[in-house]
């Protein structure tokens, strides 16, 4: 028996909430170790739509624990909205069914106000990064600058205010230079007691909770956000996350050792999509990629943005595949490239001239990059709601073949609706 990680290969919006929500049925803890709720996952279960941002996908499974790692940064009053959201759906969520990790760091609305003061700034001189502006980036700023209020400072009123000076020195002078009035002391107390009340109950020594958790046997599923194009390691430095999204950070984030991941699996979509700024060389700005777009419902979850549309690129996920040590794929949206006459995917690039099998890390280099394609006989057949591989059409078995030998790992799962029960179970990752 093994404990899955379960990652994006691509730039996010992969399916990874049907994926961690058909899994989370044979897990008995679900754990998210990155990230904010910039990021969306949509699960539909028994015909009813969960819209998720911050809470683990396995809320809304009964009997499931669900887990907040550390890595984590939380907006609280995103989490109580949240709450009352999905409560409303008919899920219930208290302490006994899901724990926040005591020194997960906040974000708070200064945070989410100098998101939005910079990329107005970036804006108007052709630099933005295209964040969601819910501050996600400054408030892992002020962890890495040791001045976060985390959550366990909530129960702590003698040294909070003393804490919320700390981090007060720093946002208001980067205010002040910006051309912001500062804000006061007495607003961001206001706004952490506000909430403490309805927080402190979830709080927890998550570290321990998964050591005995794994001690006993039971199965943990650590679900990531975003994708490895997006690590601010790994990704397009600098249109990234503020993270790392990649499948190290599951402990890291969550308080395990190394030695509790089991089988990493990678979320990859049978074409490529991206939403914000930044380099994408398969992109099709033209009648395939909005055939894509239209198709593939492709608008993020969170922001509604529209997403960038394009071919499967094999050289990023080959990469993403060996930056996570991912064990197999979960593909999914396979049923979008029905009826396509013709299907190209990206097997290389050619940068000045030369070419090459990798995505260089300088940003000038990725915006050269020229892909180059390989062109596969599409399929008139239907693969959507297939449940067996009979049921595919054999030239989208033969795609789906191909795309495993130009990354170098198998399809363990594959996807080919919305809907969680279809789906083509080829390793079940459960069992190592």
């Amino acid at each position: 028996m093994a404990n899955v990680v379960v990652v994006g290969s691509q730039w996010g919006d992969e399916g990874k909430g049907k994926i961690v929500d058909w899994l989370s049925e044979r897990a008995d803890v679900v754990v998210r170790f990155q990230g904010g709720h910039n990021a969306g996952h949509t699960l539909v279960v028994d015909g009813k739509t969960y819209k998720l941002s911050l809470l683990p996908s396995g809320v809304v499974r009964p009997g499931k624990l669900s887990i907040i790692g550390s890595g984590v940064v939380f907006d609280p009053h995103a989490f109580v909205a949240e709450l009352e959201r999905i409560r409303a759906l008919g899920v219930e969520i208290g302490p006994d069914r899901l724990k926040i990790a005591e020194n997960t760091p906040l974000i708070l609305s200064l945070h989410r106000e100098l998101d939005g003061f910079r990329e107005d700034a970036a804006s108007n001189s052709g630099t933005k990064i295209g964040t969601t502006r819910r501050g996600i980036g400054p408030a892992y700023e002020d962890k890495g600058g040791r001045r976060a209020i985390r959550i366990m400072d909530l129960a702590e009123p003698d040294t909070l205010p003393m804490k919320v000076d700390r981090l007060l020195t720093h946002h208001n002078a980067l205010r002040r230079g910006l051309g912001h009035p500062e804000v006061a002391h007495e607003t961001i107390m206001a706004e952490l007691t506000s909430v403490a009340g309805e927080i402190l109950p979830y709080i927890d020594r998550v570290w321990k909770v998964l050591d005995d958790k794994r001690r006993a046997g039971e199965r943990i599923l650590f679900e990531g956000a975003q994708g490895t194009l997006l690590d601010v390691d790994h990704g397009t430095y600098p249109f990234v996350t503020s993270s790392n999204t990649v499948a190290g950070q599951a402990a890291a984030g969550s308080g395990v050792g190394p030695g509790a991941i089991g089988y990493v699996l990678g979320i990859t979509k049978a074409y490529t999509t991206r939403v914000g700024e930044g380099p994408f060389p398969s992109e099709q700005d033209n009648e395939v990629g909005q055939f894509l777009g239209e198709r593939g419902h492709e608008f993020g979850t969170v922001t509604g943005r529209k997403r960038r549309c394009g071919w499967f690129d094999a050289v990023l996920v080959r990469q993403a595949v060996a930056v996570n040590g991912i064990d197999g794929i979960a593909l999914t949206k396979l049923d979008v490239l029905d009826g396509l006459d013709e299907i190209k995917v990206c097997t290389g690039y050619r940068l000045d001239g030369e070419v090459i099998d990798y995505l260089p890390a300088s940003q000038g280099a990725q915006a050269r990059v020229e892909p180059i394609y390989e062109v596969l006989e599409g399929w008139q057949g239907t693969t959507k709601g297939a449940r067996s591989w009979n049921d595919l059409p054999a030239q989208a078995v033969k795609y789906v073949r191909h795309i495993e030998e130009l990354i170098g790992a198998p399809v363990a799962l594959l996807s080919t609706s919305p809907e969680r029960d279809d789906t083509i179970l080829v390793t079940d990752p459960f069992q190592d």
